[in-house]
């Protein structure tokens, strides 16, 4: 029985450890993390570049070694450079709490970006700042999740924060150009795409080339886009006939950039709603300007309380 002495460790300090559990054993190797994500997208293609080492450990800041029977068990193979690449491909990047802290945030944020660029208030067309959406998320009280796509988070999140605040998908602004024999059937029809679903679409401007032809500019929900491409497909034909749907904004705004907190324009109204409804800012309420009846009790003279020297 070998003795635990400090001369039969081997420490790493400042390492990211890949872990992987197999056939009853916890097997870990010491790497560099970028390098490790980088391998993992198949952009490093060097082993030495990714670990430290390619002693195959069972718990890396103790200096552990693996034994060699449980690798045998486990992988088949006593190869330590065979079992790296397994547990690189497969196994569990352990990073620090500061680290998951940082990547959970920055995810936050890209979500909430997301939502501006795809959303607006409805009432003005016109989109929140990222720091309100960012409030209205906490205090919806949600969790991203780091093994799923920013934007998939935000469409699902979309229809939660509009309970709390008017919030609604931006619409797009597309281009339907046909042929010349279809033009007017389209022009009759573009207005009413997206009546079946209650999101009627808006005929902006036509555009007529004589004999070649036209297009129709409509903005549209983001939905309607499905329906607009089959009404082109279906006018141009099993060949197409030169009928197709052009994405001109794929979010419309209105001019003036993002609603105001106090900014005028209404914007202050705008924000006292929002924070009331999110419950963000009962206390800022109670610090703030206080009312016409409050004013004037304290400016009554209190009796009792008077000094002869003013």
């Amino acid at each position: 029985m070998s003795l635990f002495q400090p001369i039969g460790q081997k420490r790493l300090t400042n390492v990211a450890v890949v872990r992987l559990k197999r056939a009853g054993c916890r097997f870990e190797v010491a790497c560099y993390k970028n390098k490790c994500l980088e391998w993992r997208a198949g952009v490093e293609k060097d082993l030495d570049e990714v670990l430290q080492t390619t002693q195959v450990y069972e718990n890396v800041s103790k200096g552990l070694f693996a034994k060699p029977k449980n690798l045998k068990k486990a992988f088949g193979t006593e190869d330590m450079e065979a079992v790296c690449v397994i547990m690189l491909t497969k196994g569990e990047l352990q990073v620090s709490d500061k680290e998951r802290a940082k990547k959970f945030e920055e995810l936050f944020h890209v979500i909430a970006t997301t939502i501006v660029e795809k959303c607006v208030n409805p009432e003005t067309g016109r989109p929140y700042p990222v720091g309100v959406v960012e409030r209205a998320m906490r205090a919806a009280h949600f969790n991203a999740d780091p093994n799923r796509s920013a934007k998939q988070q935000a469409m699902e999140l979309v229809p939660k924060l509009a309970e709390s605040f008017p919030l609604a998908r931006a619409p797009m602004r597309l281009r339907l150009v046909v042929q010349a024999g279809e033009f007017d059937v389209l022009a009759e029809r573009a207005g009413a795409l997206g009546e079946a679903s209650g999101k009627a679409s808006a005929v902006e401007r036509v555009e007529r080339s004589g004999n070649e032809g036209g297009a129709v500019i409509i903005k549209c929900d983001p939905a309607v886009f499905a329906e607009a491409d089959a009404l082109c497909r279906s006018l141009g034909g099993k060949e197409g006939g030169g009928a197709r749907v052009e994405v001109v904004d794929l979010a419309v705004h209105a001019e003036g950039g993002a609603e105001g907190l106090g900014l005028g324009g209404g914007g202050g109204d705008l924000a006292a709603a929002l924070v009331g409804q999110l419950g963000l800012g009962a206390a800022g309420a109670g610090a703030g300007g206080s009312t016409a009846p409050e004013a004037a009790r304290a400016a009554a003279p209190r009796p009792g309380l008077t000094c002869n020297s003013c």
